[in-house]
């Protein structure tokens, strides 16, 4: 079993953790009515992207997320929260250097030992969900988690959702095709952003990822017999039968969407197998982007 593998299977045990203890974890966090922005480098940006709409779609205050390289310094906040899982990302240490003194920060990491623990105001460290792997599977997934149960909503149904997506078969056939795009609306556009990523990243796949209502306005064109595309949560009027009349396989969710991505980390790593992938030792990646100054 690869590390990516055994790490994405402990994925039900660590939401249950992340979500009992995240009231240890309040004041670390942002409180209703602050002006917020999320930052992250590639998985975490995307899991910055789904705490974002759940936090301002619950009505908890106005949050951005951003990646860390591209945050809008002109742009007054309240509290930054930066999703690392290494702690050691260039692009996240320079923008909590810049923020020091003027904006109250945040870091949720996996690695007490890191730089981040001394350039963030406030720290949350979940140690217990650091990974082996390159490619980020239950750091980021436990990340969010947290911050669902912060914002009150997080549900024991979710935890149940994921052990049934590691028990459950993929759809039939899905492994052979040749081209994948997820789709979200919400805060499941960053969940579909991550899942495209994962099968780029673990299986070298073509995937890609959109808003569910700007699929019809043009990358439905790619779709055809070889293509797959999954929907994270409700789907929107239509879709689903239009998808099918390209010839492409819709698969629809039925699980919680952030145990539905579980299922998309299974298929990237099954995928792999099937192309004669190692998916600890991803093409071009490392574990962390460290730059040379």
């Amino acid at each position: 079993m690869t590390h990516v593998e055994d790490e994405l299977a402990t994925q039900p045990d660590c939401w249950t953790r992340a979500a009992a203890e995240a009231h240890r974890h309040r004041a670390a966090l942002p409180a209703p009515g602050e002006r917020v922005a999320v930052v992250g480098c590639g998985t975490s940006h995307f899991m910055a992207q789904s705490a974002a709409a759940l936090r301002e779609g619950s009505g908890q205050g106005e949050t951005d997320a951003f990646a860390a390289s591209e945050f809008p310094h002109g742009r007054p906040y309240d509290r930054v929260v930066a999703l690392t899982r290494s702690g050691t990302t260039t692009e996240v240490l320079d923008l909590l250097g810049r923020l020091r003194g003027r904006t109250r920060t945040a870091a949720v990491t996996a690695d007490p030992g890191s730089p981040v623990m001394a350039a963030a105001d406030d720290l949350v460290v979940l140690d217990y969900a650091d990974e082996r792997s390159v490619v980020q599977t239950r750091f980021a997934t436990t990340a969010l988690t947290l911050l669902r149960a912060h914002l009150g909503l997080h549900t024991d149904d979710a935890v149940a959702d994921a052990r049934t997506a590691l028990t459950s078969d993929l759809p039939e056939d899905l492994v052979t095709r040749t081209q994948f795009t997820f789709l979200g609306r919400g805060w499941t556009v960053g969940l579909a952003n991550e899942a495209g990523l994962k099968m780029r990243e673990a299986s070298l796949a073509w995937a890609e990822a959109y808003p569910a209502m700007e699929y019809r306005h043009g990358p439905i064109s790619v779709t055809t017999r070889g293509s797959a595309t999954w929907m994270f949560g409700p789907a929107p009027d239509g879709l689903a039968q239009q998808v099918r009349d390209t010839g492409a396989l819709w698969v629809a969710s039925g699980l919680d969407p952030l145990a539905e991505l579980v299922r998309a980390q299974r298929l990237a790593v099954a995928l792999a197998a099937a192309r004669g992938l190692d998916p600890d030792r991803p093409r071009h990646l490392t574990r962390s982007v460290i730059l040379t100054r």
